[in-house]
């Protein structure tokens, strides 16, 4: 993955994604922008995606897999493994945090991730000293 150095490492939660296929074009835009300057998303975050677009957005399958095959050239992908459940466990535990919310958390915090954009955990949270959490929405 090329990485630009002067930008910290970012990192996505699925609903940010998600919005590549809304009809919001102001979301849309920002989600775009912020995908083609790169990051890392978790296996987690392809599973939610998948799930989502086909149930509330209907699109086949064949098209969800069109679309994740170009996030996937845009953003590393990392994989689910237990010591990023036991610490998404310890995470949702000490922040209060969703277990989904935390997994996804955990899965920035092993990649070293400065930003988490999400639209839905709180806004400028500073986990752990070293990850905030982002609405990339907020001046949208």
């Amino acid at each position: 993955m090329k990485r630009n150095i002067a930008a910290p490492l970012a990192f996505f939660d699925t609903n940010v994604l998600l919005y590549l296929l809304s009809p919001d074009e102001a979301k849309a835009n920002v989600a775009e922008t912020r995908v083609s300057e790169g990051g890392t998303i978790s296996v987690q975050v392809l599973n939610e995606f998948t799930q989502v677009a086909c149930r509330k957005f209907r699109l086949s399958l064949v098209d969800v897999r069109e679309i994740l095959g170009v996030v996937r050239q845009a953003l590393a992908v990392v994989p689910l493994t237990v010591e990023t459940h036991d610490l998404g466990l310890a995470l949702s535990q000490k922040y209060s945090l969703s277990v989904y919310d935390a997994m996804i958390v955990a899965s920035a915090l092993r990649c070293d991730a400065a930003t988490l954009y999400s639209e839905d955990m709180q806004d400028g949270l500073l986990v752990e000293k070293r990850l905030r959490i982002v609405n990339p929405f907020g001046a949208a």
